[in-house]
């Protein structure tokens, strides 16, 4: 039965490197992002200073941030099917990922683009 606590103490040491070596990959993606607004309003201001400021703080020189104004090039938009804005869509790393309306909610946003894990439950530790 000792044994079984080493194989356990083993795996769980495997485990801790693994990811710890994971960590250290997703220091080194780039990410890429497209957020799409509507002209020059309050709402596109702030979805713009917010998203900003998110990469600023979390990815520092790892991210491309474009901004597209929808009314200046609809065909990007139509392309990409943006029917609300602002829209973020997370292009790189994969999964694709969209956030649509708001962008002040910032927890949402790090979850959404894998910067920070997802609360369970509502608890906060």
């Amino acid at each position: 039965m000792p044994k079984k606590k080493d194989e356990t103490h083993r795996m769980s040491s495997l485990e801790k490197d693994l990811i710890k070596k994971a960590k250290e990959a997703d220091k080194s993606r780039k990410y890429v992002l497209k957020l799409y607004v509507a002209g020059i309003t309050v709402q596109s201001s702030r979805a713009i200073k917010n998203i900003t400021q998110i990469c600023e703080e979390n990815l520092k020189d790892r991210y491309d941030l474009q901004i597209i104004d929808i009314y200046q090039q609809p065909a990007l938009a139509k392309g990409e099917q943006i029917i609300v804005a602002p829209t973020l869509i997370k292009k790189l790393p994969l999964p694709l990922r969209k956030f649509i309306g708001n962008m002040a909610n910032k927890e949402k946003i790090l979850v959404g683009l894998d910067l920070q894990p997802k609360e369970e439950n509502g608890n906060k530790d």
